[in-house]
């Protein structure tokens, strides 16, 4: 994807949320909001840092704000824009959901030199909760958190912020019986198995009455989407605040989601 056209998609995009053209009403007028978003997203695609950003872009001819503003900027966008942004590229859904967690590392060190002087593996990782189509295989909906956490503490957050869902798609780790109840109300059929000597609950059963192992199957589509964006975009973040985390992480999913789009 050229830069170019990446910034014109972006405008695009900008516009249809009407948001405004500068971050900040008062600042200096020097760059849009645009250049900044362009700026993250071509940091993901790319793989590079903040500092060759800025020289990459202006290898292209392209405006791009300096190291230190995009640095700044990070703190300053409202994560409301880019749960739209994210929203938006994936396009209407199918109602089929899935979700799932995964980590990404916060350093990105050699595994082989670790080995070699006997270092130990790091094991903090930024938490990424998501929701993805299973038909689209784009990302609707994500939840990130800078430290380990379980799964279901995000559950009500990401289904609240999703409209139509008719088939939700969920590992073991979602089997609870008010997430169930939940769905049942919202008429929404639920594809999670249940853990291991548990089968109580009245609307794990009335849910369970439809249970189809095929169609369960489609869960793995949110892994597969996991594996895609950590294997193109990187599976680790630069920043060290929860701000700069959610930035990258957020870029990594609309970045996926413009591939799937213009592919």
């Amino acid at each position: 994807m050229k830069v170019e056209n990446l910034q014109i998609k972006i405008k695009r995009f900008l516009k249809k949320l009407k948001f405004p053209e500068f971050l900040h009403h008062f600042g200096p007028k020097k760059y849009k909001l645009e250049n900044h978003i362009s700026g993250f997203l071509a940091m993901q695609i790319c793989q590079l840092s903040l500092r060759r950003v800025e020289n990459f872009s202006k290898m292209f001819g392209q405006k791009c704000p300096t190291y230190s503003a995009l640095c700044r900027s990070r703190k300053r966008i409202p994560i409301n824009l880019w749960q739209k942004l994210l929203k938006l590229t994936a396009g209407l859904s199918s109602g089929k959901v899935a979700i799932d967690g995964t980590g990404f590392s916060k350093s990105n060190p050699s595994f082989h030199y670790l080995k070699r002087i006997d270092g130990s593996n790091p094991k903090n990782y930024t938490k990424l909760s998501a929701l993805l189509d299973v038909k689209t295989k784009k990302f609707l909906v994500m939840r990130i958190r800078t430290s380990p956490r379980h799964d279901m503490q995000d559950v009500k957050y990401i289904l609240n912020r999703i409209g139509d869902v008719k088939r939700f798609y969920g590992d073991k780790g979602y089997s609870a019986e008010w997430l169930h109840e939940m769905c049942y109300w919202k008429g929404i059929q639920t594809y999670i198995p249940s853990k291991m000597n548990v089968h109580r609950g009245h609307f794990r059963k009335k849910q369970m009455k439809n249970w189809d192992k095929k169609e369960y199957n489609l869960r793995s589509n949110v892994e597969a989407g996991f594996s895609a964006i950590k294997r193109k975009y990187g599976g680790a973040v630069r920043a060290k605040r929860i701000e700069g985390m959610r930035v990258e992480i957020f870029c990594k999913g609309i970045a996926h989601n413009l591939n799937l789009m213009i592919n």
